[in-house]
């Protein structure tokens, strides 16, 4: 793996299976390895945050340790707040006072750093790049991993935002347009995943008020799964990278087993070091 001038970095979502995101950028931080553009959605937006401002071990220490003592995650927090995911303790209290964001590193940083949000609007993709507003930095994150129905919908600049996976799970022609085409895709799910394509009938009860968001919505898993066999492709030509999990991911959305957690961090790291050192990982 070489990174060159007109290389770039694509993180996929995916809540807790992030962790296996953590792992990787961990690795490639340790191993000084820096990319000249990052873009990430939702769950790979937060871990990407951190890989930009080079706070290595942040990531993990968020989602597995942090987890285990907050259990900032589940249906308490739906039932008492409307929101799934306390944002109040990740969006504030984590990055001000428990485990401090480096927003100068962010605003020094020469490297390119994108997040991807859904207008509800429009039902498509907004990409945004913020190094010197702490505050509209987290508006940005925050929009970028409200998921649809468990999450409130989030606002950037005053324009109603949700999950940056629902329009973009992938945003690997969103590197290629801006003229990075010697990319690497981490990916949370291993070789093979599809979505199920069944019907949502269930998307006409929310989001009334915006049309265009409820047919994003319903046409995700069609997109995604699309975008799954465009990366698959051009991984058989060899003009990208790809580092996934190997084995069947066994760690939900949602996950709060750390032990399954550590694991998935452990198994991106692992396979990011056999990639740099060109061994062969089984």
């Amino acid at each position: 793996m070489k990174v060159t001038s007109n290389s770039g970095l694509i993180l996929e979502g995916g809540g807790m299976r992030g962790v296996f995101t953590s792992g990787v950028l961990d690795c490639l931080m340790d191993n000084g390895i820096r990319f000249p553009y990052t873009i990430g959605v939702s769950a790979g937006a937060c871990n990407g945050l951190s890989y930009i401002s080079n706070q290595r071990g942040r990531a993990k220490y968020s989602n597995i340790d942090l987890l285990e003592k907050y259990e900032y995650i589940g249906i308490k927090h739906l039932i008492k707040k409307g929101n799934i995911m306390d944002f109040d303790l990740l969006f504030h209290t984590f990055p001000n006072e428990i485990i401090p964001y480096d927003y100068e590193k962010l605003k020094s940083c020469e490297e390119h750093f994108e997040m991807v949000t859904t207008s509800c609007k429009t039902g498509k993709a907004c990409y945004f790049e913020e190094k010197t507003n702490p505050s509209r930095v987290i508006d940005i994150v925050k929009a970028s991993s409200s998921l649809p129905f468990v999450c409130p919908i989030a606002y950037v600049d005053g324009e109603p935002m949700l999950d940056g996976g629902i329009a973009d799970s992938i945003p690997i022609m969103r590197a290629r347009e801006l003229g990075y085409d010697n990319n690497v895709v981490v990916l949370t799910r291993n070789k093979g995943y599809r979505k199920p394509e069944k019907e949502m009938r269930y998307v006409s009860l929310f989001y009334k008020e915006y049309p265009a968001m409820q047919n994003a919505i319903r046409n995700r898993n069609k997109i995604y799964n699309k975008q799954i066999s465009m990366i698959e492709e051009m991984e058989d030509r060899g003009e990208i990278v790809v580092i996934r999990p190997q084995k069947p991911v066994v760690v939900d959305r949602m996950e709060r087993d750390t032990k399954k957690l550590l694991a998935l961090y452990e198994e991106g790291y692992g396979l990011t070091s056999c990639l740099l050192n060109n061994c062969s990982c089984k």
